[in-house]
């Protein structure tokens, strides 16, 4: 049982930060706008420090304070599958496997932002990523992950965020 959640969270962390576009066939997926008149780099960089704040959680093995990072309706989704909101996910799902990790490092992170609007962004991130648990097993794998963020009273909130992940191919 172990070791079938520690293959699903693997899997699962993967979904936030994401580092460069593993070696794929497929070109990575563009966005609706880049940052336009109505959008300021200022928001371009505030989309960014919320992505950086979750995946610097992950890495601390500590989500305290991340649930600020997400709307309360927000929407999670995990290789295939629905987590339910973020509130959810985290107490049911994230904070448990967290404990059971000795290290959780992120590797050759991209991140790709554009806007659907003054008020809505859309963000790709690639990346690879390394789990050790406590028992000393390791998982090495390539991750992606889409979040769609809103301004709520002038802050970024992540209102759905879907990821997964794969292993790289071996030469």
């Amino acid at each position: 049982m172990k070791a079938i959640m520690i293959g699903l969270a693997a899997t699962a962390l993967a979904a936030q930060p994401a580092a460069g576009h593993p070696q794929s066939a497929h070109p990575p997926a563009s966005h609706p706008t880049k940052a336009s008149a109505a959008v300021s780099e200022a928001d371009v960089a505030a989309v960014k420090a919320v992505l950086a704040r979750y995946q610097a959680a992950i890495e601390r093995l500590d989500p305290r304070g991340t649930e600020q990072l997400f709307a309360a309706d927000s929407a999670i989704f995990e290789s295939g599958g629905s987590e339910g909101n973020y509130a959810h996910y985290l107490a049911h799902h994230l904070t448990p496997e967290l404990g059971e990790f000795k290290s959780f490092r992120y590797g050759n992170y991209k991140v790709d932002v554009g806007f659907l609007g003054p008020d809505a962004a859309l963000a790709t991130e690639t990346y690879t990523y390394r789990i050790e648990t406590k028992k000393g097993e390791v998982a090495e794998r390539l991750g992606v992950a889409t979040s769609v963020l809103k301004k709520e009273d002038g802050r970024w909130k992540i209102v759905m965020s879907h990821n997964s992940a794969r292993r790289p191919n071996m030469p």
